[in-house]
């Protein structure tokens, strides 16, 4: 047996909830089904996609590195005075002066 068209039109908003009263499809509940209503539109990141880009990417970069910068620059700069000083040690070690000083030793 098929509804009546009473019961496919949703039967008014008095008889929400009531047994036997058709609501309307998914996302259509409580009245008629629309038809041949078009809409177009556009997405926000498709009108500027590139819009703020480059702002933003010097902040965030700087955000991100001023937060990070003391976990990796402590252990770099204190690496590389070390090395500095077995350097130019190594230097003296091995010059007219450093073989004069410590050459007896060795």
């Amino acid at each position: 047996m098929r509804p009546t068209q009473t019961l496919l039109g949703g039967g008014g908003h008095g008889q929400v909830g009531k047994h036997g009263v058709y609501l309307g499809g998914w996302g259509n509940f409580g009245g008629l089904k629309q038809k041949g209503i078009v809409s177009y539109g556009i997405a926000p990141n498709r009108q500027q996609p590139l819009a703020g880009a480059f702002h933003d990417a010097i902040f965030n970069t700087w955000r991100r590195f001023s937060a990070q910068v003391f976990y990796w620059a402590t252990p770099a700069l204190a690496g590389y005075y070390l090395i500095n000083w077995a350097v130019e040690r190594n230097h003296y070690l091995n010059s007219k002066a450093g073989r004069a000083e410590f050459g007896e030793e060795e």
